[in-house]
């Protein structure tokens, strides 16, 4: 039997199987609006919870995970489990050392994997799960710190932890009030919050960030000028005092549409470009010197400016290439063709 593309919230042109009803035109929106606005009544109750009670064991967990000397153990069953393992990526990729432990296999010898050094923080919207008592009395009989994101205190696992994350009642966007939706999204939130608290904590920054970043787009984009600039013998320069018809030589060699012009001490004094060729274009042109030709005072970037900011630049001053300089010296020219090679956005 053919499944009706109905089923899966698809509009108006569907394939449906004999004898099976369409759904009223537009419904599935208005499903779609009615789940988005319990996701945003979810996360407006989380916020005034933290405004109400909630702040103060928020700072607690904070200063427990700042303080870990080994990992914090994530971990959590069924749906929970699955934000866990998110909330340890996150975690990690923002300086805080994580690592998911499943709980049904914690019994069967992952316990091994939980030192006196961790911190665990343990997923339960119910504070019920039968699936967390190893590691529960593992952490008690240890001293490994315990944090708790449930809904409910008085559970076992909130009785359990050295500091619960009370989540707010909330209404899931089911129908039947069963499949975890908005819960496990204030769940999430609230495990950036944590994230995002301690990645400032520690004063974690983009260079940080790049090291556990390298690939994709991402990787691109925390990449510095110097790791992709031109450097040395590639750089078109020539002194102020350059004949044009040798300065064009370089400028041409390079291949950068563009020469830097140098003063007697190697500071860039200046750039010569097409657009000054074109607007010096003349007979006398190739006689005269490269400072007669050039533009003053032009748009540089440094080795410690990033990829992206670069581009940024590139585009708000509709040009093709930068100039590299440390205390006023060129140590590197960009092309925007380099930015897009490596697969800045």
């Amino acid at each position: 039997m053919v499944q009706s593309a109905a089923r899966i919230g698809i509009g108006v042109d569907r394939i449906v199987s004999a004898g099976e009803a369409l759904p009223e035109p537009g419904s599935a929106a208005a499903v779609a609006r009615r789940t988005l606005e319990c996701s945003l009544d979810g996360l407006l109750a989380l916020r005034a919870s933290l405004a109400n009670g909630l702040a103060l064991d928020f700072e607690r967990a904070v200063a427990l995970i700042h303080a870990c000397r080994g990992r914090v153990i994530v971990t959590g069953m069924g749906k929970s489990g699955h934000v866990g393992q998110k909330i340890a990526a996150t975690l990690a990729s923002t300086g805080t050392p994580a690592q998911f432990v499943h709980p049904a296999e914690a019994s069967h010898g992952d316990l091994g994997m939980i030192t006196a050094a961790d911190t665990v923080l343990a997923l339960s919207w119910s504070g019920e799960t039968v699936e967390l008592a190893s590691i529960l009395t593992y952490s008690r009989r240890f001293r490994v710190p315990l944090i708790a994101l449930t809904s409910r205190r008085e559970s076992a696992l909130g009785k359990a932890a050295d500091v619960v994350l009370q989540l707010p009642p909330v209404k899931e966007a089911c129908p039947h009030g069963l499949a975890p939706t908005t819960s496990t999204l204030t769940q999430l939130a609230l495990g950036d919050c944590l994230a995002i608290a301690l990645l400032e904590g520690r004063g974690f920054t983009a260079s940080d960030f790049k090291v556990f970043h390298p690939g994709g787009q991402l990787g691109a984009n925390l990449k510095h000028v110097a790791d992709i600039m031109h450097k040395g013998e590639r750089m078109p320069l020539a002194g102020a005092d350059a004949p044009m018809s040798a300065a064009l030589v370089t400028m041409t060699e390079k291949a950068f549409g563009c020469l830097g012009v140098v003063d007697a001490e190697g500071r860039l004094a200046g750039i010569v470009t097409d657009g000054d060729l074109r607007r010096h274009m003349a007979g006398d042109l190739l006689g005269r010197r490269a400072a007669d030709i050039m533009t003053c005072n032009p748009k540089t970037i440094t080795p410690t400016m990033l990829a992206s900011a670069a581009l940024q630049i590139v585009n708000e001053k509709k040009i093709t290439a930068l100039f590299v300089v440390d205390d006023g010296v060129p140590v590197g020219i960009v092309h925007i063709h380099d930015l897009l090679r490596v697969g800045v956005a």
